[in-house]
């Protein structure tokens, strides 16, 4: 059985219009956030693409002790509360903790568990607790069939407001692939499967101290996902990303972002099953 998931005033699911999860990274500044949400919302609106704002009040998982992580988690939650009641957008953001959770819960619409935490089933449990819609991405280390098991945790906690992330999957040192089987196969679970399109180009420690990325593939594997039939696109982008505090190798330059959407949904559309 296929579930609607509800996201502010849209509703997320086979059926319906692809959704965008895009935003920077990691909350660098409030300016920069809300600009970037401002204009994200003004071409998605134009598009009609439904649209939910991302960015992370805290990266836990930087390859270098000295990376920047972002303003943590009072003063991130505070921007993003701006960025729900100003610019009125359903929000997400990534929690690693139970605490995190819990705390984010009372702000964000969704809260995402990294790829490298899907298997935590504590922070599962207390994402479900919260009430809010859980997007799990997929570890890159596990078949799309074990993301099962994440969803068996969050539906033994009563909750069916599910999303599930393609990220893509570790192949070799610095390097990940995408199967494309992934999305029908987690689709069969129930619920909106999403295509990471930015992570899914990046180098996991390909910079030494830092990851590296291949922003120029995110456009192809975007298309490939669009006509696999996947249900939303997440994107993270960034006015200038090679000024970007993190992810900036793998994240859309802002002004790339019309003209990549407006190529992915008519692929959407083409690859649409006739009635």
């Amino acid at each position: 059985m296929a579930h609607l998931v509800d996201i502010g005033s849209f509703k997320v699911g086979q059926g319906q219009r692809p959704f965008l999860i895009a935003g920077p990274c990691v909350i660098e500044s409030e300016q920069l956030v809300m600009e970037t949400a401002g204009r994200i919302a003004e071409l998605t609106k134009s598009l009609g693409i439904p649209y939910v704002f991302k960015s992370s009040f805290d990266k836990a998982n930087r390859t270098s002790i000295h990376s920047f992580r972002g303003p943590g988690l009072e003063k991130g939650l505070a921007v993003l509360k701006h960025v729900r009641e100003q610019l009125r957008l359903p929000v997400l953001t990534d929690v690693h903790t139970e605490e995190q959770a819990t705390e984010a819960g009372k702000i964000v619409d969704v809260l995402q568990i990294p790829a490298f935490l899907c298997r935590q089933t504590d922070l599962l449990i207390a994402a479900a607790k919260t009430g809010k819609i859980v997007n799990v991405k997929k570890g890159q280390f596990l078949s799309p069939t074990e993301m099962g098991n994440a969803v068996k945790k969050i539906e033994e906690c009563g909750s069916q407001r599910i999303v599930l992330t393609e990220r893509g999957s570790s192949f070799g040192y610095n390097n990940l692939v995408v199967d494309m089987r992934s999305f029908p196969i987690m689709r069969k679970f129930g619920y909106p499967v999403v295509f990471d399109a930015t992570h899914s180009v990046q180098l996991p420690g390909g910079g030494g101290t830092k990851s590296s990325g291949q922003r120029e593939f995110v456009e192809p594997l975007a298309c490939a996902a669009a006509g696999a039939g996947v249900d939303g696109f997440f994107m993270e982008v960034h006015p200038n990303p090679d000024e970007a505090l993190s992810d900036g190798p793998n994240m859309v330059p802002l002004h790339q972002l019309k003209a990549l959407l407006e190529r992915v949904v008519r692929i959407w559309d083409a690859a649409q099953p006739t009635s």
